[in-house]
C-alpha cells in the first residue's frame, strides 16, 4: 500500500510539473517580450499607433549614374511625398547618401531621398499602387530598379 501511495504521489508531482513549467514559461515569455518594448502597461498602450512603414528611395540620377538638377530631384520628391500622403495621411522625406557598386565595379554614389508614411493598415491594394508608382518612377528616370521598403523588408521594384 505503501509502495502504490508512493507511486501515486509521484505521477501526481509529475503531472504538475508538466503544466506548471509550460505555462510559467509561456508567461516568463511574454512578459519579457513586454519588458523589451516597454510599451505594454505604460502610458502608450491604449494609444493610438500605426503599424506599418512604407518607404520609397527617391534617386537624383537618371539611367543609373547621371545627375538630375535639385530642381528635378526635388519634383520627384514632392510627387512622392504627395502620392504617399494621400495614400496613408501623411508622409515624411529624410535626405541621404547612397550608393551602390555597378557592373564595372565603379563605386556609385548619389544623394537620395527616402520618402516613408506611416500606415494603420496595408492591405494588397495599398501595397499594389506603391509598387505601381515605383515602377512609374523606375521609368521616369530610366533606373534599373527602385528601392521600396515595406515593414522592414527592402524589395528592389524592376
Amino acid at each position: 500500500m505503501k509502495k502504490k501511495s508512493w507511486l501515486v504521489g509521484l505521477s501526481f508531482v509529475l503531472l504538475l510539473a508538466f503544466l506548471i513549467i509550460p505555462v510559467q514559461q509561456s508567461f516568463s515569455a511574454a512578459e519579457g517580450n513586454a519588458g523589451v518594448n516597454g510599451i505594454v502597461g505604460s502610458k502608450l498602450n491604449d494609444q493610438f499607433h500605426l503599424s506599418h512603414e512604407v518607404k520609397i528611395y527617391v534617386p537624383s540620377t537618371v539611367k543609373g549614374d547621371i545627375p538630375i538638377t535639385d530642381e528635378a530631384h526635388e519634383k520627384f520628391v514632392d510627387e512622392a511625398l504627395t502620392k504617399f500622403s494621400n495614400m496613408f495621411g501623411g508622409a515624411t522625406a529624410v535626405e541621404g547618401e547612397g550608393a551602390w557598386v555597378d557592373d564595372n565595379k565603379k563605386l556609385i554614389k548619389e544623394k537620395v531621398t527616402i520618402v516613408y508614411a506611416f500606415a494603420e493598415k496595408l492591405d494588397k491594394e495599398a501595397i499594389n499602387q506603391v509598387v505601381d508608382y515605383a515602377k512609374q518612377m523606375k521609368e521616369k528616370l530610366a533606373q534599373s530598379s527602385i528601392s521600396l521598403e515595406v515593414d522592414g523588408k527592402m524589395y528592389f521594384i524592376e
